[in-house]
């Protein structure tokens, strides 16, 4: 069975690209197959951002949960799309001192990323 992870990232997308730190502002998402028995990366994909407007927080929630996501990595986001995600089902892991993609991924796989809380929102989210 694979597990999907989607990752904020910077253009083109892929292991190599640069974390997109907030989730709701990046430019792309990096979608990254696990075998969940071995661990191995089976297949990375990139798909679009989805728009995030003032109050439309929700919309990239539910987006990547119809994408089939189950772990999102982030370096930021606010309480509501946090919120949003735990239901739906996405765990969230905070990434935020992963410089690219393929870095979080592997910090996840090790298991040296902790969940993402409160205190790793955003406080004045707009």
């Amino acid at each position: 069975m694979t597990i999907k992870i989607a990752v904020p990232s910077a253009q083109p997308g892929g292991l190599e690209a640069g974390m997109g730190m907030h989730f709701g502002h990046c430019e792309l998402y990096t979608l990254v197959d696990i075998n969940d028995q071995t661990g191995d990366i089976e297949a990375v994909d990139t798909c679009p951002s989805c728009a995030h407007e003032h109050g439309g927080c929700l919309a990239p929630v539910n987006y990547l949960a119809e994408k089939g996501v189950k772990v999102l990595l982030a370096g930021g986001m606010g309480m509501r799309p946090l919120m949003g995600f735990m239901q739906v089902g996405i765990d969230v892991y905070y990434a935020g001192t992963s410089a690219t993609v393929g870095e979080a991924v592997a910090a996840l796989l090790r298991g040296e990323l902790q969940p993402f809380t409160q205190n790793n929102t955003c406080g004045a989210h707009h």
